[in-house]
């Protein structure tokens, strides 16, 4: 499919919480948060996901003219009911452009770029704004020391629009049901109502297995990469550079140790960021273009996983 990245951009709140601070709130050490899970520092956010979406869609879109699509990517709503794109596009004051969300967790906006990208080679659509914000933050189950020391807040945006050089090359997702109840936030839905009795306040806050999660994906990424890569008729080497999800700092070090891509080739911004869900693709992806880290005509795999569990990726040329 020809397309490109036009334009792109992110928010990243201004409040920085440090591993020590969390520390407190978990009752480990800043050294037990770090070997774990390799977050320093996370974004903390004061304003909702749609101020924040909207923020980093202005950025991707600058002084250019409005998209003629609106997709939200992000991994959770402002609220059940209305879509949370409505919301977006009212914080970017537009009106009568079309909006929609696309869910699929951490993999949002990889399941969303395919969409858009189907749109527009269909041409449906001419320029379609994808934004995944997210407040990680603000579901963390302290009672939970690892994943609370794992997520932050940050949003992203890209442009996507017909192109004659770049193009999506290829996009793959597979879903292993058996890993559904690794990663869950049971309340919000039908499931656990406000009206059930065993609904519990801990069912409204992120829970996940580390251990089982890494143990499946590591395998599943691997095989996922392999397969991509032979489909495509291309060798690790012939892959400029890799955005991965930044679920840890041990999965995305596995691109490497076990993927065989060099160190330099691969994004790890968890360190200063920590897991962002849905908007840690698109937030280091941004990030990358801004730091030309990619250019122009680079092969690029976006790749990551998210609850349920899936596995998703795609290459583009950039």
């Amino acid at each position: 499919m020809n397309i490109k990245i036009s334009s792109h951009g992110h928010y990243i709140p201004k409040k920085i919480e440090t591993a020590e601070e969390v520390s407190k709130k978990i009752n480990k050490s800043p050294d037990w948060i770090i070997s774990r899970t390799g977050v320093k520092n996370r974004r903390i956010s004061n304003i909702d996901v749609d101020k924040m979406g909207a923020l980093a869609a202005k950025d991707a879109l600058k002084n250019t003219s409005n998209p003629d699509l609106i997709i939200n990517a992000s991994g959770v709503p402002k609220q059940t009911i209305p879509d949370t794109s409505v919301f977006i596009q009212k914080e970017l004051g537009l009106s009568g452009v079309p909006s929609f969300s696309v869910h699929s967790t951490c993999l949002s906006f990889l399941t969303a770029f395919h969409t858009a990208s189907s749109l527009i080679e269909s041409k449906q659509y001419k320029k379609i704004l994808i934004v995944s914000s997210d407040r990680g933050s603000i579901g963390r189950n302290f009672n939970e020391p690892e994943s609370a020391s794992l997520l932050g807040d940050a949003a992203a945006a890209v442009i996507l629009e017909p192109s004659i050089n770049s193009q999506v090359m290829s996009y793959k997702m597979e879903t292993w049901s058996e890993g559904a109840e690794f990663t869950q936030v049971k309340g919000g839905g039908t499931y656990r109502h406000p009206d059930n009795p065993k609904t519990i306040d801990n069912d409204h806050y992120f829970t996940m297995s580390g251990p089982n999660v890494y143990k499946m994906a590591r395998k599943k990424v691997y095989f996922m990469i392999q397969k991509t890569l032979k489909a495509n008729n291309l060798t690790i080497n012939d892959i400029d550079f890799v955005i991965p999800h930044q679920a840890s700092n041990t999965a995305i070090q596995a691109y490497s140790k076990f993927g065989g891509f060099p160190d330099d080739k691969v994004m790890n911004i968890i360190a200063d960021y920590g897991n962002c869900v849905s908007a840690s693709i698109p937030l280091a992806l941004s990030i990358a273009i801004k730091e030309r880290k990619i250019k122009r005509g680079n092969i690029v795999l976006l790749i990551g996983t998210g609850a349920g569990l899936s596995v998703a990726s795609s290459i583009i040329k950039f």
